[in-house]
């Protein structure tokens, strides 16, 4: 078949299992070059042999959790398991595209003789994490670190059968701000009605701390945790125009609820003396963000002035430095007042911020985006699903079953 970007209010219905491939092995290739040249001297040299040598990555197929997964695989020749829930391809429907990096990763551990595998399933699905457990005790014995990414609209509560739905809305007051149409570049004012009680608890049920606690919890039980053992989920805060969708919002409670899980967590694993922490991390393009009101506009308008100030950064070189600088690096792990790691430091810099709302301050509704990179977001989007590169023959008939070696 001809597969073809299909996109339906800034969600890609397709995915290219060959740009995909693609997008995995640049990823892949950048930190290869990075550690064997050191070509880029923003990064510290990483000591590979301070990095974990057996990690689990719930939420490993796209975004952090990808990138985390082959930093540590090629940087510290860790073996590494994926949990993700993903759709499988058929004759004539494409995969999700973290099918896709899995298996285009997978085969890139293998040729370089490490060890990847995964488990595919609902995470939050104690059966999953019974596999997953399993699977760590006959490869592994037991694992380093657990890095937790996953994002998910929504879970099973197993013991109720019902279902919880995440939301992402401003909480009491609604939200008035601009935003941008990715596809036409036009600026226009979009209103968010503020959620309901309920919906905060079910957002804080979907995309706060327990399921990663549930995680630990269960793995330290079966014996499965190294002594030294460290977990790292992710989190953002931005600035302060996006605090009323996001870190005053729904989302932003269950990023709360994250934090105060690590904070747990880490009391939890003294036996093994083990530690838990919640990265902040930069703004990116992923599946996710595409879809937030406001967030398209905002990553648009810092694309421009972290580029132009030789700032930006993408998942892998964000998850190089997380890992090179800050988990594993000299030292104790660098956190801030509230015991986060802060890798959003050059995103949320005054200069940085300064120089996006002065940018923002330029945009007007009925008009074009002007001084943004849109562009470079509609590239970032495209390319998380496998397309937008010029190696790939888009017109070429392709199996959707078959990614080729």
């Amino acid at each position: 078949m001809i597969i073809a970007q299909k996109v339906l209010r800034n969600v890609s219905l397709t995915a290219h299992p060959q740009g995909c491939a693609e997008y995995v092995c640049q990823q892949v290739e950048w930190v290869k070059r990075q550690v064997a040249q050191h070509m880029d001297n923003r990064y510290a040299n990483p000591n590979p042999s301070a990095f974990p040598k057996r990690v689990l990555v719930v939420g490993g197929s796209t975004g952090y959790g990808l990138s985390s997964r082959i930093v540590a695989a090629i940087v510290g020749k860790a073996g590494t398991i994926n949990v993700s829930f993903e759709r499988e391809p058929t004759e004539h429907k494409t995969a999700t595209p973290g099918w896709y990096n899995t298996i285009a990763f997978e085969r890139i551990a293998r040729k370089n003789n490490v060890f990847a595998a995964s488990v595919f399933g609902d995470a939050y699905a104690h059966a999953v994490k019974e596999s997953a457990a399993a699977m760590i005790k006959k490869e592994f014995g037991s694992i380093d670190l657990l890095v937790y990414s996953l994002a998910s609209p929504l879970r099973v509560d197993e013991k109720t059968n019902r279902t919880y739905r995440s939301v992402i809305k401003p909480i009491e007051t609604a939200y008035e701000a601009l935003s941008v149409d990715v596809s036409t570049g036009m600026i226009s004012r979009t209103v968010v009605e503020p959620a309901e009680d309920s919906q905060v608890e079910e957002t804080v049920k979907v995309m706060g701390g327990e399921d990663w606690q549930q995680w630990i919890s269960y793995l330290q039980q079966e014996q499965l945790l190294s002594e030294g053992f460290k977990t790292v989920a992710f989190s953002y805060i931005g600035p302060e125009l996006t605090y009323p969708i996001y870190r005053n919002g729904t989302i932003g409670k269950a990023k709360e609820h994250l934090e105060q899980t690590a904070i747990q967590l880490t009391s939890d694993l003294s036996s093994v003396r083990g530690q838990a922490f919640v990265a902040v991390n930069k703004a990116i393009v992923t599946r996710a963000s595409a879809v937030i009101p406001v967030v398209p506009l905002y990553i648009a308008l810092l694309y421009r002035v972290m580029k132009d100030k030789g700032l930006h950064e993408d998942c892998t070189q964000q998850m190089y430095r997380l890992f090179s600088e800050r988990l594993y690096g000299v030292g104790n792990v660098p956190v801030d007042s509230q015991g986060r790691i802060r890798v959003d430091d050059w995103e949320m810099s005054a200069e940085v911020q300064q120089a996006v709302s002065r940018l923002w301050d330029n945009q007007h509704e009925g008009s074009l985006i002007t001084g943004g990179d849109l562009d470079g977001f509609i590239q970032d989007y495209a390319n998380i699903h496998g397309f937008g590169y010029d190696s790939i023959d888009y017109s070429a008939d392709v199996d959707p079953r078959i990614v080729e070696e």
